[in-house]
């Protein structure tokens, strides 16, 4: 089979790396790939959000699958965009149609859905202009801290928790305002959970599902879970504290009733469900979906996965994954990230980077690096996911900072203290 995968970061990389291993193979591409992608395939200079031209790539390149990974051109209707064209038909795609990928497109969607079908998830609600007297008296029933959600996608930044009703109260009118363009012109506040994160997916074809290996991330840049939110700093799988009897839990409270309200509402989901849960003194709640693989947990999960991972892909498009199993792997994975000084705020491009050919014992997945002249170079916040296994995560995550401390660019920074909360 000749497969294409939509991306150009860490979670593509990993995709890539893990399906060049299937026999099923015949040829591997990108769009538009990075130059990590560029040693297991062909990258293909494609703009992802422009179908028309990544339609002229499939079909010049007789594309058989089709991975997407990032959620945007999900939610944009990619795959009802291929189901619709006659040239394009005979395409599989992984990844939701538009009404699937709904579940990360609106927050107000997704927790609707959640009320409709029992699945449990925090107290909410959602304001417009319209009923921002609502809003505002609804934040004074809550306990601070406040969490104040846009409805639509805002690459990731469109999450504000607050300390004081005051200020939960003034942001509430400014994101409504339009902090975040389009994104918060409807706002869902939501009662804030506390207790631990952990990211839980599966692969689905909109009846049957199988069970990945879960994953804890680490959002926060600063050591000690501190400063700004980034896009993810490092994971964990397995995690410590998701033993056995939580995620049963897990399956027959969140991810069993999800796959059955898809198929009650008619939603057509093939691909990656991404459940970011709570847990709450040993209760799972549902944060947020997602209608794709993490990143950065894909980056560590994947070693996991023993499975031909394109023989499962496959089953999916095909609506045969009840025929299938998946085998994990006991060993732990980590990946540990590595960015540019400054992110997630302000940060320079165009840095060279060395000592990458000095790695031994872990795995890079490039997130945002760039080819100049034959020199690599640094071309996003996130830049170079170091990966490896272990017979525990302390083991694993000692060879992941060996390798790190190998590759030098200026304002390099990883956060050491991964796991710290396990």
């Amino acid at each position: 089979m000749n497969i294409l995968i939509l991306g150009s970061g860490g979670r593509e990389h990993a995709l890539g790396w893990k399906i060049k291993q299937s026999p099923k193979l015949k040829k591997l591409f990108f769009a538009p790939g990075n130059p990590g992608t560029s040693e297991l395939g062909l990258n293909l200079p494609v703009d992802i959000t422009s179908f028309e031209s990544v339609k002229k790539e499939v079909l010049e390149n007789e594309i058989d699958l089709m991975v997407v990974g990032p959620e945007v051109p999900l939610v944009e209707g990619i795959h009802d965009y291929f189901a619709n064209d006659i040239d394009l038909q005979h395409v599989q795609v992984i990844g939701p149609k538009k009404s699937g990928a709904q579940l990360e497109g609106s927050k107000d969607f997704a927790k609707d859905f959640m009320k409709r079908h029992g699945i449990p998830t925090a107290a909410y609600l959602t304001v417009t202009p319209e009923n921002l007297d609502e809003g505002l008296s609804f934040l004074e029933k809550l306990q601070p801290p406040y969490v104040l959600k846009a409805d639509g996608l805002a690459a990731g930044k469109g999450v504000l928790i607050v300390g004081s009703l005051a200020e939960a109260q003034q942001s509430l009118k400014e994101m409504l305002g339009g902090m975040f363009g389009e994104a918060s012109r409807k706002v869902v506040i939501e009662e804030f959970l506390t207790g631990v994160e952990v990211s839980v997916f599966v692969l689905t074809d909109g009846k049957d599902y199988l069970l990945l290996p879960e994953a804890k991330d680490y959002k926060r840049i600063g050591e000690g879970d501190t400063g700004l939110n980034t896009g993810g700093m490092g994971a964990i799988s397995p995690v410590p504290f998701a033993g056995k009897a939580f995620l049963k839990k897990v399956e027959e409270t969140i991810i069993q009733p999800t796959i059955q309200g898809i198929r009650e509402d008619n939603l057509e989901y093939t691909g990656f469900i991404f459940f970011g849960l709570m847990n709450c003194n040993g209760e799972p709640k549902v944060i947020e979906y997602n209608v794709r693989m993490g990143d950065p947990e894909t980056e560590a999960v994947i070693l996991r996965i023993k499975s031909d991972l394109l023989e499962l892909l496959e089953a999916a498009a095909e609506g045969t994954l009840k025929e299938k199993t998946i085998e994990i792997d006991e060993q732990s994975a980590v990946t540990v990230m590595l960015v540019s000084g400054g992110y997630p705020g302000d940060f320079e491009k165009g840095k060279v980077i060395s000592g990458y050919d000095q790695v031994a014992g872990s795995l890079l997945f490039h997130a945002g690096t760039k080819l100049e002249f034959g020199k690599l170079k640094t071309n996003g916040g996130r830049v170079i996911a170091v990966s490896s296994t272990g017979a525990t995560f302390h083991e694993a995550l000692k060879k992941s900072y060996q390798n790190a401390a190998l590759i030098e660019y200026e304002k390099k920074y990883f956060r050491t203290d991964l796991g710290f909360d396990l």
